[in-house]
């Protein structure tokens, strides 16, 4: 009996080895990076929107450049020779009203969009994409409040709807 049971365990061992071979952990990482490929350059995102929050554009940008370091295998360098460079510029931040309640504002609705153009010098190509997102908060918040707020979620979602629209296929 106790050889049964030592069969068995080896095989199982054996078996979820095989298994867990085979079931590789997937990644994004470099999902459609071309690879001639090896050097980027992400300029300045300057604030071309009628309403200018000052800490918008340089936290944008230095997290979109930590975001491509982190997660491709690109090189970021400030050379003027490089394999692609993106630039870009905020081109809407506004404040709407987005649901009314007994006749007073129930919430407000900040919009963010961002204009971006990722020139391949590897192909003489030029692609650009707009991205905008739109941000919920309570009617009672002062536009102030809402942005220190919201500020850290504005600079993550636009960062990942930047990154995923230059490097996803989805």
């Amino acid at each position: 009996m106790y050889r049964f049971i030592k069969n068995i365990t080896l095989v199982s061992i054996i078996l979820l080895f095989i298994l867990s071979a085979g079931c590789g952990v997937y990644k994004f990482k470099d999902v459609s990076i071309p690879p001639e490929v090896k050097t980027v350059k992400v300029n300045y995102i300057e604030n071309k929107a009628r309403y200018v929050n000052p800490q918008l554009s340089p936290r944008l940008t230095d997290k979109l450049r930590q975001k491509i370091v982190g997660q491709t295998r690109l090189t970021q360098t400030n050379n003027d020779k490089v394999d692609w460079e993106i630039t870009g510029f905020i081109s809407d931040y506004s404040f709407s009203t987005s649901a009314i309640s007994n006749q007073q504002v129930a919430n407000n609705r900040l919009t963010v969009s961002v204009h971006v153009t990722v020139t391949d010098n590897t192909k003489d190509k030029v692609n650009d994409y707009d991205i905008s997102r739109s941000f919920e908060f309570k009617g009672n918040q002062s536009f102030q409040q809402a942005e220190n707020s919201l500020g850290d979620e504005m600079i993550r979602t636009l960062t990942d709807e930047i990154f995923n629209k230059l490097f996803s296929n989805w």
